[in-house]
């Protein structure tokens, strides 16, 4: 069952981006932002979590996972260094995926060609 979650949920979540690139005008950067923002909203209302539990990496995975795990580190630093940990707290719960992406994006550049579109 929890795979058939993770199935649903995140097909769910991709769906919406999909549907969002097909039938506006929002540019894909401005639907990435959008929806690390959902995530961080919706933890913080306290309707993220219990998804996560529900449906696993089918909420973690997507960017509204990336926003979730923001929100959750600048939860747990406010808790512990003040007003200093909602600067910090972010960045340090995202510090791994965010090194993969950096890490793994410029291992593509080093091995690849670019071209101009034609």
């Amino acid at each position: 069952m929890q795979y058939l979650w993770a199935f649903l949920i995140g097909g769910a979540i991709c769906a919406v981006g999909q549907v969002l690139i097909d039938f506006t005008k929002l540019t894909p950067a401005k639907i990435l932002v959008a929806f690390v923002v959902s995530g961080v909203f919706l933890s913080a209302v306290g309707v993220y979590e219990p998804l996560v539990e529900l449906a696993g990496a089918g909420a973690t995975v997507p960017l509204t996972g990336f926003g979730h795990l923001m929100a959750q580190g600048v939860k747990k630093a406010v808790a512990e260094k003040g007003f200093l940990g909602a600067l910090s707290g972010g960045v340090e719960a995202a510090a791994a995926g965010i090194t993969a992406a950096v890490l793994f994006g410029w291992i593509a550049a080093v091995f690849s060609r670019s071209r101009a579109k034609s």
